[in-house]
């Protein structure tokens, strides 16, 4: 495997696996995991699971001998790399590690081909997650449903979880918090400031910070942005009584139970004051777990449990989908292209992803979750994520969603700020949302505000 940064470039590793001799009819499509085909590369951004994906290409090329060569980018850079290839006449990228914030664009402009196309014979694995069919696509209806084509392949099912001080839990008598009433109560519990806070929540404004780190409480509370995305109505709802309770909700906590500086706080402040043992709950994304017993990182090693993020009342949890998606690139060489779909054919795979926890990453397969890996201490989190997946919101099922993120980042910051309050903080940007889908002209109207 060859690994290249936009700094420098370097051999990590050569296919080590012995090629079996075979010879496909052209137009023929089988599992290939011993045969040769064509390198690709595939362009990935730096990211907390980057290893354990790189460590998963590793064993790809072990087995079968072929190469893969990953192109490593900071976030932006890789959005600003993919959108440059996929317009060019010749792609320079096989597969595109796309995040939920910008896949849509890339569904939608046609930019990615989707893997049946290429693979008439491909079947996606019954037990990897579709996180709510965000794998697909159908072009007639311009939304994401399983009755679209298969476009991609997850890579990371990032999701946001609760991670929360076990150690004090037991010597409180405590049980994980499944309602936010729970969740409150105990943040306020524990929250003796400066040397422990309730809860540490990120506030900052950023590209999409404050914005996803509300969603589990917008939704947990029975609350969303639109009404009906999978149906093509993006009627504004974000400024209904479900919003303004999760928005007090959010707003309260930090007050009562969190960090004074909360409006600032972004995913690196938040994960600080718990690995220093300051904080006895976060909601994070659960890529950050392996932090929690780093030895090097951590003043809290083993004393952290999870636990899927709480709703309120009657409600199932509802935390936001923050993942990472494979797609194959359309604008490149045939042969590339098929190769891309040999290595995703091999992705899927239990054992592969079994190689994925065991480097730290984040399984897609279901059936992962259900192995002895997952009782080992070490992995305590799976069970937890693999209760919370299946109830994973898709946010956003259209391409301009980072103008509807900067709008959310910037009224989520000012009302946590204290600068406006949440019923002028939910007006306000529910106006502002309203707009940008009337301009883009989707079906879309808004609620009468609120008083």
């Amino acid at each position: 495997m060859t690994f290249k940064t936009s700094m420098h470039r370097r051999t990590i590793l050569k296919g080590v696996g012995m090629a079996a001799a075979a010879s496909l009819a052209p137009g023929a499509f089988r599992p290939l995991y011993a045969a040769s085909v064509a390198p690709i590369t595939i362009v990935i951004n730096q990211s907390p699971w980057f290893e354990s994906f790189r460590k998963t290409v590793e064993a790809y090329e072990a087995e079968t001998g072929n190469k893969v060569e990953l192109d490593v980018n900071p976030f932006a850079g890789s959005l600003e790399k993919q959108r440059n290839s996929v317009r060019a006449s010749d792609g320079q990228y096989d597969i595109l590690i796309m995040n939920s914030g910008w896949f849509a664009e890339m569904y939608a402009g046609g930019f990615v081909e989707a893997i049946t196309d290429i693979d008439p014979g491909f079947t996606l694995d019954p037990e990897v997650y579709t996180l709510g069919d965000t794998v697909y696509y159908n072009a007639e209806k311009k939304t994401m449903t399983s009755d679209g084509k298969l476009m991609a392949m997850p890579v990371s099912p990032l999701i946001p979880m609760l991670y929360y001080r076990g150690d004090l839990y037991k010597e409180a008598g405590l049980s994980a918090p499944k309602t936010f009433a729970e969740l409150e109560a105990n943040a306020k519990k524990f929250h003796n400031p400066p040397d422990m806070y309730g809860i540490v929540q990120r506030g900052a404004r950023g590209p999409h910070t404050v914005a996803y780190d509300f969603y589990p409480y917008l939704y947990g509370f029975g609350g969303g942005i639109f009404n009906d995305q999978s149906a093509g109505d993006y009627s504004v709802t974000l400024n209904s009584d479900h919003g303004r309770e999760a928005l007090d909700y959010y707003i309260r906590l930090a007050k009562e139970a969190g960090h004074p500086k909360t409006a600032a706080a972004d995913q690196a402040e938040v994960i600080q004051a718990m690995v220093t043992g300051h904080s006895a709950h976060i909601m994070m994304v659960i890529a950050a777990w392996s932090q929690m017993d780093d030895p090097n990182k951590s003043a809290i090693v083993d004393k952290v449990e999870w636990a899927p993020p709480p709703a309120a009342e009657g409600l199932q949890t509802a935390p936001g989908l923050g993942h990472w998606l494979a797609g194959i690139s359309k604008n490149v060489p045939d042969d590339r292209k098929r190769a891309a779909v040999e290595f995703l054919r091999w992705f899927q795979t239990k054992a592969a992803q079994l190689e994925t926890a065991k480097a730290g990453g984040i399984p897609i397969h279901a059936a992962v979750y259900k192995e002895p890996i997952a009782d080992e201490h070490r992995y305590r989190w799976m069970k937890p994520l693999a209760e919370a997946l299946p109830h994973a919101v898709n946010i956003y099922q259209f391409p301009e969603a980072s103008e509807v993120i900067a709008v959310l980042e910037l009224g989520l910051n000012r009302a946590v700020a204290g600068e406006i309050t949440s019923v002028d903080a939910l007006n306000g940007m529910s106006d502002e949302i309203e707009k940008i889908m009337a301009g883009h002209a989707y079906k879309t109207d808004k609620l009468t505000p609120l008083k």
